[in-house]
């Protein structure tokens, strides 16, 4: 049986800024490590980035790419209907840009928008009482946590509005029977914070399953949570292990910078 044939994409580097490039390589960073952390979902979901220096372009997967396949050149620049900007052999999903489209609308402060259907994103996402006070990463999520109800497969622009409004200025939005949503001012920060967000639902499910009485965490512990998130990070959020992270893929494949 013959071996699959690699994608042979030329590069996009010299074809867009400097600044460009650099948020592309970090997407497409951010894809591998999505998939590396075991959180994708085949295709189905999206992680969205604005181009610098404007304010309705945006970078997003082709659609059908496995996420540890995609490169900086592969990532299609669209605008906020979910339109190619310019020219790609690559599809896109404009139904599932609904959600990103709507936050990036009016949420100028996030420069990526990071959505998983994680198993045990998924799995708390239909408790009834959501993320629990259950563990240390679980603080930092619930001093910015929102809930949105499911109405669906998203692909209705009724439903904006109401999304929008749940999320308010929150940085952590669980989608209710659906799955776990981030919002960054940096690529590095939505995807800390969705590391937190699914380690929190994780040691949920197992603590629930152990069966023994659970602990909760005072709430006047979680009030604090986010003065005490900054301190452990030195105030530089994402950025502090984000290095690090890169470091991890070169060792494995330095494909995505491409």
């Amino acid at each position: 049986m013959n071996a699959p044939e690699k994608l042979l994409i030329p590069s996009m580097q010299q074809r867009v800024s400097a600044e460009e490039w650099q948020t592309r390589v970090d997407l497409a960073a951010c894809y591998r490590l999505v998939a590396d952390f075991g959180w994708s979902d085949l295709v189905f979901t999206h992680i969205t980035a604005r181009v610098p220096g404007t304010e309705d372009q945006f970078l997003i997967n082709p659609y059908g790419m496995m996420f540890d396949e995609i490169t900086a050149s592969t990532l299609v620049k669209i605008d906020l209907n979910g339109n190619k900007i310019e020219e790609s052999p690559f599809p896109v999903n404009p139904a599932g840009f609904t959600i990103h489209s709507a936050i990036h609308a009016v949420r100028h402060d996030a420069q990526c928008v990071l959505h998983v259907h994680s198993l045990n994103g998924v799995a708390v996402s239909a408790q009834k009482n959501g993320v629990l006070p259950l563990s240390q990463q679980s603080i930092f999520i619930l001093a910015s946590l929102a809930y949105h109800g499911y109405e669906g497969v998203a692909l209705n622009e009724e439903e904006k509005p109401r999304l929008v409004a749940d999320l308010g200025n929150k940085n952590y939005l669980m989608l209710r029977n659906h799955g776990l949503l981030t919002v960054g001012r940096t690529i590095a920060d939505a995807f800390q914070a969705m590391y937190f967000f699914e380690a929190a639902c994780t040691i949920q499910i197992r603590a629930q399953s152990g069966g023994g009485e659970l602990i909760p965490i005072p709430q006047q512990i979680i009030d604090g949570a986010i003065a005490q998130a900054r301190a452990a990070t030195k105030s530089l959020g994402g950025m502090l292990a984000w290095p690090g992270l890169l470091r991890r893929l070169d060792r494995k494949d330095t494909s995505y910078r491409t």
